[in-house]
């Protein structure tokens, strides 16, 4: 189900790079979580750890490897000789059932690797998911579906990337999107996250930071400076390349609240994930004013569970105030033409992580605009909210 080790977000090589240059003795774990708590069984528990264990055959070809030097250079080369050694293992994916049926994986390793996970754990279990239902693509109306998307997205403007990855129907489904995109949609749709498709059909790979950037930086730093630290250390790897920052891990308020003059000057523009997207982006412009920033020469990328009606309505809203784009993710990747089909409601979130093995294991957590996509324990919430001065 994962046909290469490039088939993944780019944002988690850059991250696993951003860990290996500047933190490479850091740990962590990452902690699946199934939003809609879905019951499997035991069948699918073992179809899913043979999956798993599949991932170990995969390493990075000597294509990959001059596709990767020669179109992503903002990482260094090194970074990507290490990769052509990298392996997933399976025995560091500890997959299990609780007594309801609920399925449980954590994954432990060095935060360089073990963030590497992420991504296609997540897409085998979605394409797992729906195979175990039963549900069968409808080609036909499936692609009629996305061309009726396209042609929105052809006569509004509206400049996207597709963002699928983790949660498509299937690798096929997700392949013939991309390539539907990029023949009928290729003046808006401005690149895949996904990096092997970015190579296959020549598009630009897109993405910058997670969630988990700032999630670290909080483990080990505290609440308080986790956001300026997080974006410090984002400009120290990549000294003003993939300059759009991702800004609700603590509440978009709290990251503008210690967001400075420099760092706003440096980055190319702001990713909006949770929240309404009209309200924050009025946030991120009210905060560029204040430091005297022409908010028309920044960008405001929306990836919150996107249609391509809720974005045409949105970028209408901030049209000659800032530049617009957006993530569109499950809805390209994850619509098989079936009615009444729902898509898999699934994440994999950093859960702990510590400097060095020397170190005692911190807990993180996530505070989003959105109440339903916190993450955390109970007691680092009350302590976050309490730093962060986020008491309602």
């Amino acid at each position: 189900m994962i046909l290469s080790i490039l088939d993944t977000d780019l944002y988690k090589f850059s991250t696993s790079n951003a860990y290996f240059q500047l933190f490479p003795l850091a740990e962590g774990s990452f902690t699946f979580n199934d939003r809609a708590a879905e019951v499997y069984d035991d069948a699918f528990l073992q179809q899913l750890k043979q999956e798993l264990s599949n991932m170990a055959s995969l390493s990075l070809s000597d294509e990959e490897f001059e596709y990767v030097t020669s179109h992503i250079r903002y990482i260094h080369r090194n970074y990507w000789e290490w990769l052509r050694g990298f392996r997933f293992e399976a025995d560091k994916i500890d997959c299990r059932l609780d007594e309801e049926g609920h399925l449980k994986i954590d994954v432990t390793d060095l935060l360089y690797k073990v963030t590497l996970y992420e991504v296609p754990i997540l897409a085998v279990v979605a394409e797992l998911r729906n195979r175990r239902l039963g549900v069968k693509v409808d080609l036909k109306t499936a692609l009629d579906r996305l061309d009726a998307k396209i042609a929105i997205a052809n006569d509004n403007a509206l400049v996207f990337s597709e963002f699928g990855t983790r949660r498509r129907f299937s690798s096929d489904l997700h392949e013939k999107v991309v390539a539907r995109l990029k023949e009928k949609c290729p003046k808006f749709c401005a690149g895949t996250s996904n990096v092997l498709f970015a190579m296959k059909y020549n598009l630009i790979p897109v993405g910058t930071f997670p969630h988990e950037w700032m999630m670290f930086h909080s483990g080990v730093f505290g609440y308080k400076r986790a956001n300026y630290l997080g974006l410090e250390d984002w400009i120290k790897v990549y000294d003003g390349a993939l300059g759009t920052a991702l800004i609700d891990t603590f509440t978009t308020a709290s990251f503008l609240r210690t967001l400075t003059l420099k760092q706003a000057k440096l980055l190319d523009g702001f990713r909006q994930d949770s929240g309404d997207e009209k309200v924050i982006g009025d946030m991120i412009i009210a905060r560029l004013e204040e430091f005297g920033i022409d908010p028309t020469t920044k960008l405001l990328v929306f990836s919150n569970a996107l249609n391509f009606e809720k974005y045409r309505d949105v970028a209408a809203y901030f049209k000659g105030r800032i530049k617009v784009s957006a993530g569109i993710g499950t809805n390209l990747t994850c619509d098989p033409g079936i009615p009444g089909y729902k898509a898999a409601n699934i994440v994999m979130k950093l859960s702990r992580c510590r400097m060095s093995a020397k170190d005692p294991w911190e807990k993180v957590i996530k505070i989003s605009d959105d109440f339903g996509k916190h993450m955390g324990d109970n007691l680092e919430f009350s302590i976050a909210t309490h730093e962060l001065h986020l008491e309602q």
